[in-house]
């Protein structure tokens, strides 16, 4: 359930907002840090329904889906920060997270969409992985 989904899923709408946001983080993350982060708040504004977990799964795998379509890198700050564009522009919330996650052996460097008072979507939290946030936009 990393970068890529092999699954397609969502609506019509929730794709093609998937694929917009896909392209909009792949653009943004080619920018200085300061103008991504600035982009996700003005982004945050415009999302202001709440979005159910069911819906959230099924956006971020739409967003895994397309990035599967682009030939260069797209892991999880790509994912998760074209997760929360794809979620602003159907006028929704979804917080990106960035920090680190944990498991027995391996620590890394890590970004995910979280919803509010829900945590990370689409991520390995019952088999010991645990996140835990530097910063939430």
């Amino acid at each position: 359930m990393e970068a890529y989904s092999t699954t397609r899923s969502g609506t019509y709408r929730e794709r093609l907002a998937a694929a917009a946001g896909v392209v909009l983080a792949l653009v943004l993350l080619r920018l200085p840090f300061r103008h991504t982060v600035r982009a996700v708040r003005l982004a945050r504004k415009a999302g202001r329904r709440e979005l159910d977990l069911a819906r959230a799964e099924v956006l971020v795998s739409a967003v895994r889906h397309t990035a599967r379509m682009w030939p260069g890198r797209a892991a999880c700050m790509e994912t998760s920060l074209g997760s929360a564009l794809a979620a602003a522009l159907l006028g929704q919330r979804l917080d990106w997270c960035l920090g680190a996650r944990f498991a027995p052996p391996p620590v890394e460097y890590h970004a995910w969409p979280e919803l509010p008072g829900h945590g990370p979507v689409g991520e390995y939290t019952a088999s010991g992985w645990h996140h835990y946030t530097a910063l939430t936009i």
